[in-house]
């Protein structure tokens, strides 16, 4: 049969379904398809869980739940009914996230959150939760439709992702203190500052106060520094650095960290406040309670056979302190231990050459009835000590030697090495050589016998006239020396140069020096490089400074003032490099 709408007959092509409506063809769609079976039947087995609750009864209990809902959480709907959708939360769901959802339906919003909820089986899974309220025609909410997705594994992709962020800021954290820490120290060398320094960088960082306290090898305190990181609480910290070290001696946890060895880890504990009545003064009581009693760490600091010191971080909760401030605080003790060992080191090497130094350098006295002054400034970098040196000294046929020198590097070598340098010059002017010999034959020594890397150095022959002194001198690479005659005028004995000692000569076999007369009322000046070069002021510009000094003071003026005046009008409390000055009025 081929008659129209019969049951089983092939529809007309033009009520296909892929097929487009005729032109100018109005296509009239139901408006009613969501009602009856089909609507149930798309939201009972429709891919999303779903709940539907009822705000208006006790509890606001759910009244239906689709298939999906009982295949993501394991509960079938006749467990369901009559119970609040709470029963999926667990220990672990966020309590604020479901304080906002409450708060949102209390005003009568829709709302979304993530909470972590468990299925029936124990396991638990992150839910999107959606809730959307309807109303009736007067606007009443008649009942809640929740949506629920399973989100687990964005879920525990994102918190993985957080974690390592977190996890890598972290780290960088951590580097970065010990980063600035150990710029910090270095820029220190004495150790008080560099204790202050410590504290005042670490402990703001890590805990509420705490402090840092330096021991003699026989266990005396010698230093300690307490810092805060509440600024009004800084008084008081100031107040107990100032009590004494009686409260930290009297500490077991200090003498046991003292007494750390090389396993020991540090754990932070709750603070024994009952105990600390019997082992404080009331003022000292009074205080520590101030700023803070609920944990203590305790770290030693380390250093290459010994513990040091210790760095105290307390904070005012009895669990403030997370394993990562604990970890950072161990790599801390361990890396300032030994930078703080070093600035004892360094000192220790400056002390000892110094020492060496100031031995080997003379001490004035009646030089052939001379108007002598001399003046040796050592560096104002507590670690390094330099080569330089002077000397003045009659010689056996009446005449004085003069002679500053220098020698390259800042330790205990070149302070040796300068030792070696005057005594083998003295020996060589001593001897009958004039200038320029005595410094060739010195280089030829240098050269030979590896006395020294290279040094500066001028040598002055000091002759009377009767109409003041005739000067005949040589130079090694040294700054030339400068004559202020009694006018004011300020000149350089220039001339008369070679390479410095321990340099291959440029012209060998040569021994150049010059001479020249000055008369009474002159002063003659000669200094180390410390005096005029620094890193603000090169050496040409630096000798100009001297020369305008020189020539500023007064004409009957002694050599010792001379010497005073120079050294005000050139060194600052910045000093970088030795500095030597050697004076003579021609009288």
């Amino acid at each position: 049969m081929t008659g129209a709408g019969t049951v089983g007959d092939t529809p007309p092509a033009a009520s296909l379904p892929d097929d487009p409506p005729a032109p100018h063809t109005r296509l009239v769609l139901p408006e009613d398809v969501l009602t009856g079976p089909l609507a149930r039947a798309v939201l009972e087995h429709g891919p999303l869980a779903m709940t539907v609750s009822d705000p208006r009864l006790p509890g606001d209990p759910v009244v239906w739940a689709n298939t999906a809902f009982t295949a993501l959480t394991g509960y079938p709907l006749d467990e369901v009914r009559g119970r609040n959708c709470r029963f999926l939360q667990c220990e672990d769901t966020d309590p604020e996230a479901v304080a906002r959802l409450r708060a949102a339906l209390a005003r009568g919003d829709d709302a979304q959150e993530l909470l972590l909820n468990v299925r029936k089986d124990g396991s638990q899974f992150w839910n999107q939760l959606s809730i959307t309220q309807l109303r009736d025609a007067d606007g009443r909410v008649t009942h809640r439709v929740g949506v629920q997705v399973d989100v687990t594994a964005e879920a525990v992709g994102e918190a993985a992702r957080t974690l390592e962020l977190s996890l890598m800021h972290r780290t960088a954290d951590r580097l970065e203190l010990l980063a600035r820490m150990g710029e910090e120290l270095s820029r220190h060398l004495e150790v008080d500052d560099a204790v202050d320094a410590l504290a005042d960088l670490v402990v703001p960082r890590l805990a509420t106060w705490g402090f840092v306290a330096m021991a003699s090898e026989t266990g005396h305190m010698e230093r300690v520094h307490v810092v805060t990181a509440d600024p009004e609480h800084a008084a008081v910290a100031h107040a107990l650095g100032t009590q004494g070290t009686t409260w930290l001696t009297r500490s077991p946890r200090v003498a046991q960290t003292l007494g750390a060895g090389d396993d020991h880890v540090p754990m932070p504990m709750p603070v024994d406040v009952a105990s600390l009545p019997s082992r404080t003064t009331p003022d000292e009581l009074r205080l520590l309670r101030t700023l803070g009693l609920g944990s203590a760490l305790l770290v030693p600091l380390t250093g290459r056979d010994r513990v040091l010191g210790v760095l105290c971080l307390v904070h005012r909760d009895t669990d403030g302190f997370d394993r990562e401030t604990v970890v950072t605080a161990a790599h801390l003790g361990r890396r300032a231990g030994v930078l703080l060992e070093n600035v004892r080191l360094y000192l220790a090497e400056r002390d000892a050459a110094l020492t060496l130094q100031h031995s080997l350098l003379p001490v004035l006295g009646d030089v052939g009835g001379l108007d002598v002054a001399a003046s040796y400034l050592p560096s104002g970098r507590r670690a390094e000590v330099g080569g330089d040196w002077f000397d003045a000294f009659v010689l056996p046929d009446g005449a004085v030697s003069l002679a500053v020198g220098d020698v390259v590097g800042h330790d205990l070598r070149a302070a040796a090495s300068m030792g070696q340098l005057r005594s083998l010059l003295r020996a060589s002017v001593w001897r009958g050589d004039r200038p320029g010999e005595a410094l060739e034959r010195l280089d030829g020594l240098v050269r030979a016998l590896d006395v020294a890397d290279i040094a500066t150095c001028v040598l002055v022959r000091w002759e009377r006239t009767p109409t003041g002194a005739r000067l005949t001198w040589a130079s090694a690479g040294h700054p030339p020396v400068l004559v202020r005659l009694p006018g004011g005028q300020v000149q350089g004995l220039d001339g008369a140069r070679s390479t410095p000692i321990g340099l291959p000569p440029v012209r060998p076999g040569t021994a150049p020096e010059a001479a020249t007369d000055v008369p009474h009322g002159a002063f003659v000046v000669l200094y180390s490089d410390g005096l005029v070069e620094r890193r603000d002021r090169g050496l040409r510009e630096g000798i100009e400074t001297l020369s305008a000094a020189l020539a500023a003071v007064p004409g009957d003026a002694t050599a010792s003032q001379v010497c005073d005046a120079l050294t005000g009008a050139l060194v600052d409390e910045h000093q970088e490099d030795d500095v030597c000055l050697l004076v003579v009025r021609v009288d």
